[in-house]
């Protein structure tokens, strides 16, 4: 195989014979796309060029080297990476060490975050024998079917349908309309994300997370944690859940578990939550299975990726995410397009206003369906400027008005301050132009 001959062709095939959409999408926004190799944490250009990626599934930044070595090494072995039998050493190694690090003692493993999402829906209705599921607006869970039910409606929703009977979406933070859902007593599962990364950096408000710690217990459903953004240290917390007033019955991880080379997520929670939902035969332990939900190559990389996330990597996190938001608030102060700084720990966001431009509008680019769907085209023109810099940075998929900033955990501290001064210099710039 000839990589290098890949690296000059690949990208236009990918065009041609993936998805043709995302391709002409990158190159619209100015993405970097003829990325060629990675260092340092880095991803780095067909032209030399640096490119710091704030997308949040590399936590230790592209290609750590302790990560990569971990693989080689067992890719070095003869040890297998699939068992018939589904009974992985390497699952069972991983598993362990997420139970030390939270104490759910069972880990069901799957290989993207919608699959998660898919063994928590089953999971609630298997053991409850209640169909209903609640989500909050504005939520993403996944592109698989059940996922896209609980999706906010959208370009990621309405297409779908008819959808998975029984889900009900409430406000993000209304009690009332929690308490109300719940009522009717057919509701096995409550899905949330702890801070809504697509949904536009939104944090749950205390108040309502005192609320669903009450209220799920109360009518028997299960409290599901979506953390595939907000977990693994992502908020200066191994978990965004620990601090709330009790620990939910499932917890969802993926995304970065794999260390940013390998496919793998996990849905966590009690033995005994599990037995009882499929221990009654042997033929119910494999009633939900992915058939690569085990393999030892994924395995082997999250574990490598949690022997680095340590206890001083994510007070680091906490401390460099703390200070950044405040620098970002600082320098952002008096910025007539920006309403305020959110989240926690290097999950961010900036709430950006509309721009008032006649020519600065999807309808003058020739998008009348996304300038008929009311998007803002603020935060996607600050990242198409960031980009011209080196600044791989994105908007959340549900709200084109919020800039959404997941740096590596690594990432140096002049990094961030010079990113801070490149989105002023942008905002001050677009806001020249209306």
């Amino acid at each position: 195989m000839d990589h290098r001959e890949i690296l000059r062709k690949g990208f236009g095939e990918f065009a041609d014979h993936v998805n043709p959409f995302v391709a002409q999408r990158a190159e619209l926004a100015g993405e970097a796309i003829r990325v060629v190799r990675a260092a340092d944490g880095h991803l780095w250009d067909a032209d030399g060029r640096a490119i710091e990626d704030f997308h949040g599934t590399q936590m230790f930044g592209h290609r750590h080297p302790a990560i990569t070595r971990a693989v080689s090494d067992w890719l070095a072995t003869d040890i297998p990476s699939w068992y018939p039998s589904r009974v992985s050493p390497h699952a069972g190694r991983l598993a362990k060490m997420l139970h030390e690090r939270t104490g759910y003692s069972c880990s069901f493993f799957a290989c993207a975050g919608t699959d998660a999402v898919e063994a928590a829906i089953k999971l609630g209705r298997a053991l409850t024998k209640k169909p209903g599921i609640v989500a909050l607006e504005g939520a993403y869970h996944g592109c698989s079917v059940g996922s896209t039910a609980l999706m906010a409606r959208g370009p990621f929703h309405d297409p779908f349908g008819p959808h998975l009977p029984g889900v009900a979406r409430i406000p993000l933070g209304d009690a009332e309309a929690l308490a109300r859902a719940l009522s009717a007593g057919d509701v096995g599962s409550v899905i949330v994300e702890p801070i809504q990364g697509e949904g536009g950096v939104r944090v749950l408000p205390d108040a309502f997370v005192a609320a669903l710690c009450e209220l799920t217990k109360k009518h028997g459903a299960l409290l599901v944690a979506d953390e595939i953004q907000t977990g693994l240290g992502r908020t200066g917390r191994f978990l965004r859940t620990e601090s709330w007033p009790r620990r939910p019955d499932v917890v969802l991880l993926g995304k970065a578990l794999g260390g940013g080379l390998a496919p793998i997520s996990v849905l966590l929670t009690d033995r005994d939550t599990f037995a009882r939902a499929y221990g009654r035969d042997f033929e119910g332990g494999e009633s939900h299975n992915v058939t690569f939900s085990y393999n030892a190559l994924s395995c082997v990389a999250a574990i490598a990726a949690l022997e680095l996330l340590d206890d001083a990597m994510i007070a680091r996190v906490r401390d460099v995410g703390t200070a950044f938001k405040k620098k970002l608030e600082s320098v952002l102060a008096g910025q007539s397009l920006v309403e305020e700084v959110r989240g926690e720990g290097l999950m961010l966001g900036v709430k950006l206003k509309a721009i008032e431009h006649p020519w600065l509008t999807f309808e003058h680019f020739g998008f009348e369906t996304i300038a008929a769907e009311g998007r803002s085209t603020a935060a996607p023109l600050l990242c198409h400027r960031l980009h011209q810099h080196g600044l791989f940075c994105f908007t959340c998929g549900h709200d084109w008005s919020v800039f959404r900033l997941q740096p590596r955990y690594t990432i140096p501290e002049a990094t961030l301050d010079r990113l801070a001064t490149q989105i002023r210099t942008e905002l001050d710039y677009l806001t020249g132009l209306s």
